[in-house]
């Protein structure tokens, strides 16, 4: 039985965003492709390749297609497929013995050696995504635009609508925008959703009560959650040079927001796992962004570079903090590889508190004393820092089309939020180190 993970709620899928970013990107356009994508349909393209270091491997395609008309209204198609392969963390916690657990269905298990990660190495996903955009004036100094998102997986289908409005004043110097999108999602996860804090079910799968046993650590089939997100934006030109922008972003999320695949070690006193039961995590959340970048265009004397710098600062009401800081330096480099060629380093730069209710493990003793309410070792939610590393490289072709290439390195490194560890993961590796390296090619046409 091929076991299905959630990615919508994997650090995978945080990864790719992070690696595709400026996915369909294709850098400077000459200006006559500009004039010709007027007429005529202009295609991007992109291919994506992420790989985790002995966990998830995964494949991403890109096409995007844009027309713009006669009246400035504008048609935006996108489609996207990808897949995902490997092992998967769990959640448990390594332990100096060998480690069996069983597979979210319910059928099979597995075994994790001592030492070692717990991951379940049967990870696998598809998904395809569909988004529409229409943007138009709708007055003068008033952009206006709608658009609509289908997203479907084996375990996970997701339906959203977006709106958004621009207005300009001060000659087109400044802008003013505000955004609304909002989302319907539903899990159906393999195996059901499992009941909070129930033990994992392990032994004879054979067994003639095992299905009425595994049946009893479930609650249902499938869940949903519902997101809206509000942005407030603002852009201003300062310069010919120098452009910059500032956002304001609020997310109420609300539903199902626990993760069915992850589980949490119970302990004894000395580190010993006795019991791994299925986490809880609060039905809202409350999420609040503000955004600042800037793009600078250096003189000819520079090399005509584009410097593009931002920073972003998160915090909701999971008690979870994190500051991004990502830079991009755009450099034509006509006299080494040829006329309209460039490439482009990036650094990024990433920290993130722990959520109130992260734990790496919980114990016999504090169950005993205090009965749990939520609770989740996904190190994903607790404390981290991590960079990103990589270039781009790039060329425009004489007939306006682009071809650029990107390499990444991506490191994740999970730290101690606080807890105390026992004796018996004193020697263990409790808090791996996750590395990915990401490999993009994009090519854009008319």
């Amino acid at each position: 039985m091929t076991e299905l993970k959630n990615k919508k709620h994997t650090n995978v899928q945080a990864a790719l965003s992070i690696a595709a970013g400026a996915l369909l990107g294709t850098g400077a356009v000459s200006e006559q492709a500009k004039a010709q994508s007027f007429d005529d349909w202009k295609i991007d393209s992109a291919f994506l390749f992420y790989s985790e270091a002995d966990r998830v491997s995964a494949a991403e395609a890109i096409i995007s297609a844009t027309k713009l008309y006669d009246n400035d209204e504008i048609l935006n198609l996108k489609f996207t497929a990808d897949t995902l392969t490997g092992a998967s963390a769990n959640g448990a916690i390594v332990q100096p013995q060998a480690q069996t657990f069983t597979r979210p269905s319910g059928i099979g298990q597995y075994i994790t050696q001592a030492g070692e990660t717990p991951l379940d190495d049967t990870f696998k996903d598809t998904r395809v995504q569909l988004n529409a955009q229409w943007t138009q004036p709708i007055a003068e100094n008033y952009t206006g635009s709608v658009g609509g998102h289908l997203s479907k997986e084996y375990d996970y289908l997701s339906l959203g609508i977006n709106a958004n409005l621009a207005v300009d004043f001060y000659k087109k110097n400044s802008t003013l925008s505000f955004g609304f999108s909002h989302f319907q999602d539903t899990f159906t996860p393999e195996g059901g959703i499992p009941k909070p804090h129930a033990s994992m079910l392990i032994g004879d799968s054979d067994s003639p009560t095992w299905d009425e046993a595994f049946s009893a650590t479930r609650i249902a089939n499938s869940d949903d959650k519902q997101t809206t997100d509000l942005l407030l934006g603002f852009t201003q030109v300062i310069n010919r040079r120098m452009i910059t922008q500032f956002n304001y972003s609020y997310s109420k999320v609300q539903g199902y927001l626990t993760d069915p695949f992850k589980i949490v070690s119970v302990l004894d006193s000395q580190g010993v796992a006795q019991d791994y039961i299925y986490e809880q995590r609060p039905n809202k959340r409350n999420k609040q962004s503000s955004f600042a970048q800037t793009k600078y265009h250096f003189p000819a004397s520079l090399a005509n570079s584009i410097l593009d710098l931002s920073y972003r600062y998160m915090w909701d009401d999971w008690q979870i903090k994190s500051h991004t800081l990502d830079t991009r330096l755009y450099i034509p480099v006509a006299d080494i590889f040829g006329e309209n060629s460039y490439i482009q380093p990036h650094v990024r730069f990433y920290q993130q508190g722990a959520a109130e209710f992260y734990q790496p493990y919980t114990s016999t003793e504090d169950i005993q004393q205090e009965p749990l309410k939520y609770v989740s070792a996904d190190y994903r939610i607790g404390e981290m820092t991590a960079i990103t590393l990589g270039a781009k490289y790039g060329f425009n072709l004489d007939n306006g089309n682009d071809f650029s290439i990107r390499l990444e390195y991506y490191q994740q490194t999970p730290t101690n939020a606080g807890f105390e560890e026992p004796s018996a993961l004193s020697t263990l590796t409790v808090y791996p180190i996750v590395q990915a390296v990401i490999l993009q090619v994009s090519y854009s046409f008319l």
